[in-house]
């Protein structure tokens, strides 16, 4: 335990599980979509449904989707900072069994269609797990430098990503590997000690199999 896990992250907000940790939830999840986002249907269950509101949860999602960091001073009025930009969003209460009590899930569109589901849990001390991308299991909690690479499942896929990594020296600190049925569509998550340039996410975008690049900096 350190003491960031005791005091909680300078913020705004009464809560850092459901303010804190609720602003990274969105602010990956457009991260994720890659693109600017112009409408979001927004999921809360658990106690983000149950007291949520009451603790700014509801907005501190759309700040997070919106771009915001968690101690931005706009997060309260993030309501009216999304009819400004003619951002539109819907929220619900659903129950989701099994799921963690502070879980959102977000589905995220932008203006040429290109659409994300996200599903994320605030754990404590603003720290986030995400549980689900576009409905693959996953487990990020986007902590560090973070490379988050869709691919198809071939043979070398990885060899070559960690090869590029090595060739620029980028120590990986952690690496995971998650994927439906075999030959289909996978996912790595790749934490690494220290920021990349995009000249890494570009090289690493022409490797042969891979779908998409989403580089998250450490939060």
């Amino acid at each position: 335990m350190n003491i960031f896990d005791i005091l909680g992250p300078v913020m705004i907000g009464p809560s850092s599980s459901h303010t804190a940790g609720a602003v990274k939830l969105g602010y990956v999840a457009r991260r994720l979509l890659g693109t600017e986002p112009i409408a979001a249907k927004i999921y809360l269950h658990g106690s983000f449904a149950d007291t949520g509101r009451g603790h700014g949860t509801d907005r501190a999602v759309v700040a997070g989707i919106l771009g915001m960091k968690e101690d931005d001073e706009r997060i309260p009025f993030s309501y009216e900072i999304a009819a400004e930009k003619g951002f539109h969003f819907s929220m619900e209460n659903i129950q989701l069994p099994g799921a963690h009590p502070n879980t959102v899930i977000m589905e995220l569109t932008d203006a040429a269609g290109r659409r994300i589901e996200v599903q994320g849990s605030s754990i404590g001390g603003s720290r986030i797990m995400i549980n689900k991308i576009d409905q693959a299991e996953v487990e990020c909690t986007a902590e560090y430098p973070t490379l988050i690479i869709h691919n198809k499942d071939l043979p070398g896929c990885v060899a070559e990503v960690t090869s590029v990594l090595a060739a620029k020296k980028i120590n990986i600190a952690t690496m995971r590997l998650f994927r439906g049925k075999r030959g289909t569509q996978a996912v790595m998550i790749i934490e690494i000690d220290e920021a990349i340039e995009k000249e890494v996410i570009d090289k690493l975008e022409m490797i042969f199999g891979i779908m998409k690049v989403t580089y998250i900096p450490g939060m």
